[in-house]
């Protein structure tokens, strides 16, 4: 198998089991997961606001994810743990089944959106953008878009620090989708300069530790 295909089957393989996992563990308060292939196995790290309920009664749930997972998806030798997600406003996965599961209890689409943009900028996050589609107001589909704070859309930000979670929910007129997009506290702008103090040398620490003592002698 050739470097591409390879990397293409892994990337598919990661969609599969994130599609199975947002689905299966979306009472847990499921917001995302990390699967790392390694030759001694593989590592996956599920993100849930309720660990509680993916870990099960006696383990039982994730002793099933990780059976599923063995045989259903091929993954060799699954090492399955648990994170809870500490702030579950700045992670997108979260705040699209919060809109999705109001939507469902019938709250319009413009006030589910501005209360999540203001949740989300209020948590610290430095930019979001939510899109909610389907037949809002009329018999026609379209999209609505919210957005707050600085939001990159291409370059090194967008690719490495953005992140996306998408929920959907069925409801009478249709399939309404939700995508929700956030820029985190934490993610550097490539305006944002940031100085990087070189390390000092042996020599130079010799240096300071020399006319240090020398100071507190002449004091």
């Amino acid at each position: 198998m050739s470097a591409i295909k390879n990397i293409l089957m892994s990337k598919l393989k990661k969609a599969e089991i994130y599609e199975y996992l947002a689905e299966k563990l979306k009472d847990a308060g499921f917001g995302g997961v990390d699967i790392a292939f390694t030759p001694m196995g593989t590592r996956v790290t599920i993100y849930a606001m309720r660990p509680g309920r993916v870990i099960g009664p006696r383990g039982r749930t994730i002793k099933e994810i990780s059976e599923e997972l063995e045989k259903r998806f091929g993954v060799e030798n699954p090492n399955v743990t648990v994170a809870e997600i500490e702030v579950p406003e700045l992670n997108p996965q979260v705040m699209a089944y919060r809109i999705a599961q109001a939507l469902q209890r019938g709250v319009r689409h413009r006030r589910v959106a501005f209360w999540a943009l203001r949740r989300i900028m209020d948590a610290g996050a430095r930019g979001v953008e939510i899109e909610i589609s389907g037949k809002l107001t009329s018999a026609r589909h379209r999209t609505e878009k919210f957005t707050a704070g600085i939001m990159p859309k291409s370059g090194d930000p967008a690719l490495k620090y953005v992140k996306i979670g998408k929920a959907s929910v069925l409801l009478k007129p249709g399939v309404y989708g939700v995508k929700v997009k956030i820029f985190p506290p934490d993610a550097p702008m490539p305006e944002e300069i940031r100085i990087v103090e070189p390390e000092k040398s042996e020599e130079q620490k010799a240096e300071e530790v020399v006319e240090s003592g020398e100071g507190s002698e002449g004091a």
